[in-house]
């Protein structure tokens, strides 16, 4: 027989090694017994310190960080009642993010999002979104890393996580929220914390969470920044944006943390206001020299407002600081290749597999990279390796979309169609294999097929150029002047800096100006 451990100090070792499943069974059968007696050196009771880590264990098995996970679905982004400039000047706002500043390269060589922004090197809450201008173009975009389906709504997921939580206890919750005395845990500190993260992230009812919070401030003479912290999180939660701002600041005041000036910028995100969030995290920057998660905070906002060069820049002051960070090495390797430097590109990339990561999209790069910078011998594994590691038929059409351009780069146009066929049949929703196809169906002869698609593509992505200008090519050169006018304008849109489409407008105007 070997020595038992106490079962309470038991559960606590199991909550250290996140065994959190088996911590709260632990608890559970201590509280069936509920000894009343006091703890040793303590002023819980055996069952109040069972009760309080069995709601910490809860909490662990659905927890999810707030900092980074902000996905706004299509309820906030159309029904979002904050009244905002609708002329920004140029450079302040995420939702016009304007042309390069940062001299990066165009939308000739780097493909852009929806929104006008270029894709990013790495996907992240808000890299895939960006405002739609209307409900059928958000509801068509897709919107998440794993699914082409778009985020109905983020207060849709809370309620989600809050439902799979129940299954954590079959006879229902593990606390009756409905018959809770808010203001009697409020006067005991440190069951109220307890509590109040399992209420947010365990039941996800924020209202309730937001009273203890209230109250448990109130008893601390709103001298705790913790709750304040804890308060803005329900305000920004239920969307009242401008009490949230109060709040953290409030916060900041009284103790100076990082977390807190994340939070705080996350509500100017969602405000708008970028140039803002860039002067408070260079604020907090001034405080916390070197603290990685504000320079690559820096980085983003730079890359949202198309500062590519800037962007980049922040992006190596990150790795100086950590030189692990696969955010920082995967968006500077992707803006290598795109500034039509693969060598440079492939490095980062290999880094990247040295650490670890053993994924399609790196495979996919990699081969990419080794393509651009003529290691042909490298290109079709690398690709083969990605194909064999796509998890789903959006990274599986991206890899025969790239082979497709492979096979265009050997001039093997035969294997091209068939690549860029492939890309259609694992997803339907491909606008560049569509306009790529459209090409290759004009080489063979077939306009109407050519056109048929390339209106497919223009209609998928009323963001991309390349569509609307060959639309407008192939309508120019059977005639139907009318309808290529029309095209250039949209391609002009899209891209204004476009040489072709320029010149193909002043000639149909001097067509129009001849009639």
């Amino acid at each position: 027989m070997g020595l038992e451990m106490e079962p309470l100090l038991q559960a606590w070792s199991y909550f250290r090694r996140r065994k959190f499943q088996l911590c709260a069974d632990l608890c559970s059968q201590l509280l069936e017994k509920c000894p009343g007696h006091q703890e040793p050196d303590s002023e819980f009771t055996v069952s109040q310190a069972a009760w309080s880590l069995k709601t910490r264990a809860l909490t662990e098995m659905v927890y999810v960080d707030e900092i980074d996970i902000d996905q706004e679905g299509i309820a906030e982004m159309i029904l979002d009642e904050n009244a905002i400039a609708q002329v920004a000047r140029p450079g302040t706002s995420l939702k016009l993010p304007g042309t390069s500043q940062g001299g990066g390269p165009s939308p000739a060589v780097r493909p852009v999002t929806q929104s006008g922004r270029p894709v990013t090197g790495f996907v992240r809450p808000s890299t895939q979104s960006g405002r739609p201008g209307t409900m059928e173009q958000a509801i068509r975009t897709p919107r998440t890393a794993h699914t082409a389906r778009p985020i109905t709504s983020a207060s849709g997921r809370y309620v989600r996580l809050g439902t799979a939580s129940m299954l954590t206890n079959p006879e229902g919750p593990f606390i009756n929220l409905s018959r809770l005395n808010l203001a009697k845990y409020a006067q005991k500190p440190k069951l109220a914390k307890a509590l109040f993260e399992y209420i947010f992230h365990h039941e996800n009812d924020v209202k309730n969470a937001l009273d203890l919070a209230a109250l448990a401030t109130e008893h601390a003479q709103y001298k705790d920044w913790w709750w304040k912290v804890q308060i803005g999180k329900c305000y920004y939660r239920l969307g009242l944006y401008r009490e949230a701002e109060k709040q953290f600041k409030s916060a900041l005041k009284q103790q100076d943390m990082v977390d807190t000036i994340l939070y705080l910028a996350k509500v100017y995100f969602r405000l708008d206001q970028p140039l803002t969030a860039l002067h408070l995290f260079k604020q907090g920057l001034a405080r916390f020299p070197g603290e990685v998660t504000l320079l690559c905070g820096i980085a983003r906002i730079y890359e949202e407002m198309n500062n590519i060069s800037l962007a980049a820049e922040y992006y190596r002051e990150v790795l100086k600081q950590d030189n692990t960070h696969v955010e920082a090495i995967a968006c500077i390797g992707s803006n290598h290749f795109y500034s039509d430097q693969p060598e440079i590109a492939l490095r980062f990339y290999r880094r990247l597999l040295q650490m670890g990561v053993y994924n399609c999209q790196l495979f996919n790069n990699l081969g990419l990279c080794c393509f651009y910078a003529q290691q042909y011998d490298m290109t079709l594994t690398s690709l083969e390796r990605a194909l064999s590691l796509a998890e789903n038929e959006e990274e599986a059409a991206d890899v025969w979309y790239n082979l497709g351009h492979v096979a265009v780069g050997i001039g093997d146009l035969n294997l091209a169609y068939q690549c860029f066929k492939l890309t259609l049949a694992n997803n339907n929703d491909h606008a560049e294999a569509y306009n790529n196809l459209a090409v290759l169906e004009i080489r063979r002869g077939h306009i109407e097929q050519a056109r048929a698609l390339l209106q497919t593509a223009s209609s998928l992505a009323p963001h991309m150029y390349e569509p609307h200008f060959n639309f407008a090519a192939l309508s120019d050169q059977v005639g139907d002047l009318q309808r290529s006018f029309i095209a250039a304008q949209k391609s002009k849109e899209a891209f204004p800096g476009h040489v072709d489409t320029q010149q193909l407008i002043k000639q149909l105007k001097q067509h129009f100006a001849m009639l």
